[in-house]
């Protein structure tokens, strides 16, 4: 019968328990653990100063949050994505502001130009419901090579970390109209 008594206590810290999961169904966006590791020396992503100074960009590691407008095959098997990349928001748009697992990861309608991006897949992200294709966001984490893509003259990031969101796993700030920050 004791035992029974807490019970309810049990059920109470079980719920308090939440993780923001792989889709960051958070109010704020949360990085995964491998994520915070891959970010540490790294710099968000600005187009302007990119073409500014070149060389400095493709010194350090840089993140930027892309939309997939393309999915084709790179080098050595890898996947050559093109992205429009965007910018995050401040705050995850959510349906329920009581509710976080209503929350979605929330980036830019605009997007601020276009990166390529050399990625070694992991077989859910390759092949499957889930897997990267266009309409999918990307948070590619990674150094710029010296070259830019012959056809349109975009930098190439190779990627050493990606998160990724599959089509209607994320929202754009358009989505306000029906959702609440």
């Amino acid at each position: 019968m004791r035992r029974l008594a807490f019970l309810p206590l049990g059920v109470a810290l079980a719920a308090g328990c939440h993780s923001a999961g792989p889709y960051d169904h958070a109010v704020s966006y949360v990085p995964l653990s491998g994520e915070e590791k891959a970010l540490h020396d790294a710099r968000e992503y600005d187009p302007v100063m990119y073409q500014r100074f070149p060389d400095e960009w493709h010194a350090h590691p840089v993140s930027l949050f892309g939309v997939v407008t393309n999915r084709g095959t790179g080098p050595g098997g890898g996947a050559y994505m093109t992205l429009s990349v965007r910018r995050l928001a401040t705050r995850n748009l959510c349906e329920n502001g009581n509710d976080e697992d209503s929350c979605r990861t929330t980036v830019s309608d605009h997007d601020f130009g276009v990166v390529h991006a050399l990625l070694t897949l992991a077989p859910e992200d390759d092949i499957g419901p889930h897997s990267i294709g266009v309409a999918s966001m990307l948070r590619v984490i990674g150094k710029f090579a010296q070259d830019a893509d012959p056809a349109d003259g975009a930098p190439i990031l190779h990627a050493t970390y990606y998160r990724h969101w599959p089509r209607y796993y994320y929202v754009t700030q358009s989505s306000a109209k029906d959702m609440r920050q």
